[in-house]
């Protein structure tokens, strides 16, 4: 049975100034985002045919930071916690604290491509397709900042699993270390998945479907093993709050795949 190593959260310290490791890992997210960008931009022909230019990338990811960030933020206060916030409405911008939602940043996403897409001659759809192999490592750097911060912890645990883990500042029982399994499952198991997907021309829309289906079937199954919050629909063993969030994913990304099909066909 392990125990948590009760990282410092903060990294680095420079006078008054402190860098927590949870900033850091965002901040590997968006650089991986932009180096993977770069990458299928000057491979893929197709996306070169396209139109698109390291530069517009440059752009994108600004979009994208703010449509995270915002998205994020507001998505833990309005989903999760409203009532806390309500009362502490200035926690609202202690960012490097945690508390960032993926299905709120999700959403600030989704409009900040919808706003790139006017300024640009590409389609919403076709943002999406872009960016959508280039998210799930990111996540994995998100969830790994959320075990060095040693919240979201997991379901209790058989004690004889050899990565049970104790998590001191919860209680003494042994429980499974979810965020390293969100890690691996919506991060690298999702990356592998749309990275193949996306090597090859694909219908529009396709490759933001397979991106909803597969995060939104692996979160399923991850929250199983993550302590349940409470949420906007109360607390629940059942069906959890980030699994109702999950689940308009799937349907959503089910419609794209089909109507990716039939364009195709």
């Amino acid at each position: 049975m392990l125990i948590h190593p009760q990282f410092d959260p903060v990294a680095l310290s420079l006078g008054p100034l402190s860098v927590h490791w949870y900033g850091l890992m965002y901040l590997l997210a968006f650089l991986q985002f932009w180096w993977l960008g770069r990458y299928r931009i000057l491979n893929h022909p197709q996306l070169s045919q396209a139109g698109w230019t390291v530069r517009q990338l440059d752009d994108l990811l600004f979009y994208g930071v703010l449509g995270v960030i915002v998205g994020g933020r507001l998505g833990q206060v309005l989903f999760y916690e409203p009532e806390y916030y309500l009362a502490n409405p200035l926690q609202i911008l202690a960012v490097w604290r945690g508390g960032m939602s993926f299905h709120g940043g999700f959403l600030g996403v989704l409009i900040a491509m919808w706003l790139y897409a006017r300024k640009t001659g590409h389609t919403w759809l076709e943002i999406t397709d872009f960016i959508a192999p280039l998210v799930p490592l990111g996540l994995a750097a998100g969830r790994i900042g959320n075990f060095i911060n040693g919240e979201l912890w997991g379901r209790a645990a058989d004690p004889s699993l050899p990565w049970a883990m104790v998590f001191p500042w919860v209680d003494d029982v042994p429980r499974h270390p979810s965020q390293l399994y969100q890690a691996g499952l919506e991060g690298l198991a999702l990356f592998v998945v749309l990275w193949l997907y996306s090597s090859r021309r694909r219908p529009r829309a396709a490759i933001s479907g397979v991106f909803l289906i597969g995060y939104g079937f692996l979160r399923w199954a991850a929250e199983y093993f993550r302590a349940p919050d409470v949420g906007i629909f109360g607390f629940s063993y059942t069906v959890s709050m980030g699994q109702w969030l999950s689940l308009p994913m799937i349907v959503v990304g089910i419609v794209f795949v089909v109507y990716a099909h039939r364009q195709r066909t």
